[in-house]
């Protein structure tokens, strides 16, 4: 086997394996592994290399559950939306089918009914459980640098997914955490000056859990791309 091959290899098994954890262990993740998986992730490509992601990790388990429990309060407490970049106003056509897809995957495989409001609901409210991560990820960026420092925070937040994955740590990169922005800055002392994009929860999967073990479609090539 050719090195090139074995990194084809390695490759389509990353981009194929990870998925969206949302049953994780109570484990602690080793804060070297953690050192490693950012360093990995640190590599990816920005704009002039100005490389605008910042992180701020909880580290333990008790800072995690400390966070996790004012997360919730403030969920409960507060309903509207207060992130600093603006959500979609809607889903039409394509984009649509594809959310709804995933949706019908993620409660037929906990076996949630479409008329299940009160069992959706709490389901929907386990993001901000963080699924029971025993650490989470704050990705920001610095306002100043506007939206191409977003495109450049996406290319990272990919690569820490599969850096996390080939380390065996499972990811779930988390939108909803970007609702409560404000609240999550001045938790974490993060300045007005940095934009969060998202949280990413992480740790290691219970992977026999039944939410671990569907897996969303993914669009072709033909339906990607037009070649001119």
């Amino acid at each position: 086997m050719t090195s090139q091959t074995s990194d084809l290899d390695a490759l389509d098994r990353l981009t194929n394996g990870r998925f969206t954890c949302r049953a994780y262990q109570y484990k602690a993740v080793d804060a070297g592994l953690i050192r490693g998986i950012v360093a990995m992730a640190g590599r990816s490509a920005s704009w002039c290399n100005v490389q605008p992601w910042q992180l701020v990790i909880t580290e333990t388990l008790e800072s995690t559950e400390r966070f996790r429990e004012a997360l919730m309060e403030r969920a409960r407490s507060y309903q509207e939306n207060e992130s600093d970049l603006p959500f979609p106003p809607s889903y039409e056509g394509i984009y649509a089918e594809r959310r709804r897809g995933a949706g019908i995957a993620l409660y037929s495989a906990l076996g949630i009914g479409r008329k299940d409001a009160e069992r959706t609901t709490e389901q929907a409210f386990r993001n901000f459980r963080m699924f029971d991560a025993p650490h989470v990820a704050i990705v920001t960026v610095p306002v100043e640098l506007g939206p191409y420092a977003l495109v450049d925070a996406g290319g990272f937040i990919s690569s820490f997914l599969l850096a996390a994955h080939a380390h065996g740590v499972a990811t779930t990169p988390q939108g909803a955490l970007a609702r409560h922005a404000h609240f999550v800055r001045e938790y974490f002392g993060i300045p007005d000056s940095q934009h969060m994009v998202c949280g990413i929860s992480f740790g290691y999967a219970q992977g026999e859990h039944p939410v671990n073990q569907f897996r969303t479609s993914r669009a072709g090539v033909d339906d990607l791309t037009r070649f001119a």
